[in-house]
């Protein structure tokens, strides 16, 4: 049976610990109560937050004036796939890191560079979770959910997920809420092949070469603790959301002002990272515009700062409120923009706040 709770504090369920009370909590531990939450606060016109691992949520300090369903549905199969290899299928409610370390440990290959990610599994198709060069969306084959606007549950193939870079159609609207997602994993010895260059060098092969799978792993975990990036209670910048900004993605003509900008600031000598997409579009880095606008790593606005480890990470050591992490986002923001002019986006899914 679900469980019923008033005035839960959320901040006891994200990553930042910041986040006012909920209204009304359900703690759903089947598909059956958790279409029954969500139906409910349908059907009652009131406010609805669906609860994962709250790894990328930043909630107001007011809180959330409806109802809070917290998805706790458990079970993972494995069955070979007609087109080979074989599909996973996953509940929502699963979380994701033990998920990757038992695909690498049972020799299965497509998600071994997400490793050391925290949140829930039915967040990755939402934001399309993505580390070091693979993304969610090059394995996943189709995702269970319960469509709202229609009352049932339906089953939307790769195409109907509408993928994009941390982004889809569950992230762009609040239709359907995810219960299983499956994936296509390849058995293998080997990890796909590595296509980000840091994690090349640290396993020190070239772009492309394919490393055993476990190795592929723990080279990952290694360079997301070094930035702060695997939840650790004793490490105040694991405090965080993760990145809190996304990479911007440029057309020409912002490359070629952010070029004329960077010229100015830096001087003519100084190239900006730059890494080209298939339509022509060029993506570089939020974190080094953000530290060459003079935000670096360990600024700090009154309790809060960016990570000590990583500049793309804001953190909450101790004693903030989301309106102190707002403040300090604004900030970056602003000064990035003025710098380069680039504005930046925030990542993680915002709950009765903006920028």
């Amino acid at each position: 049976m679900a469980v019923l709770c008033e005035r839960v504090n959320l901040s006891g369920y994200t990553t930042l610990r910041l986040g006012g009370p909920a209204r009304r909590f359900v703690e759903a531990m089947t598909d059956d109560e958790l279409i029954g939450a969500v139906r409910d606060a349908d059907e009652s016109g009131e406010a609805l937050l669906v609860l994962g691992g709250g790894s990328n949520l930043v909630v107001a300090d007011e809180g959330f004036p409806g109802t809070v369903v917290h998805v706790a549905t458990r079970g993972v199969t494995i069955t070979p796939s007609p087109r080979g290899g074989v599909l996973v299928r996953a509940q929502a409610g699963e979380e994701w890191e033990p998920f990757v370390a038992r695909c690498v440990e049972e020799g299965l290959a497509g998600v071994e560079c997400l490793s050391g990610i925290p949140g829930r599994l039915g967040a990755t198709p939402i934001q399309n979770v993505g580390a070091y060069g693979q993304d969610v969306s090059e394995t996943i084959v189709e995702v269970r959910a319960y469509d709202r606007e229609r009352g049932e549950v339906v089953t939307l193939d790769r195409e109907a997920c509408g993928f994009a870079y941390r982004d889809s159609a569950f992230k762009r609207s609040r239709r359907h809420v995810v219960l299983e997602v499956t994936f296509a994993l390849e058995p293998a010895d080997l990890s796909t092949p590595i296509r980000y260059a840091e994690l090349a060098r640290r396993l020190d092969v070239p772009v492309g070469d394919r490393v055993p799978l476990k190795d592929a792993r723990e080279a990952v975990l290694a360079l997301r603790r070094g930035k702060g990036m695997v939840v650790d209670v004793t490490d105040p910048d694991t405090r965080s959301a993760g990145s809190f900004f996304t990479n911007p993605i440029l057309d020409s003509g912002q490359v070629a002002e952010l070029e004329r900008r960077v010229a100015d600031r830096l001087g003519p000598d100084v190239t900006f990272p730059r890494y080209p997409e298939s339509d022509g579009h060029v993506k570089t880095s939020a974190a080094w515009l953000i530290d060459k606008a003079g935000f670096g790593k360990g600024y700090a606005r009154g309790p809060v700062r960016i990570s000590t480890k990583h500049t793309l990470a804001l953190t909450n050591p101790d004693g903030a409120r989301t309106a102190d992490l707002l403040a300090l986002a604004r900030e970056v923001r602003d000064g990035v923009r003025a710098a380069f002019g680039v504005t930046l986006v925030n990542e993680p899914v915002f709950v009765g706040v903006s920028l």
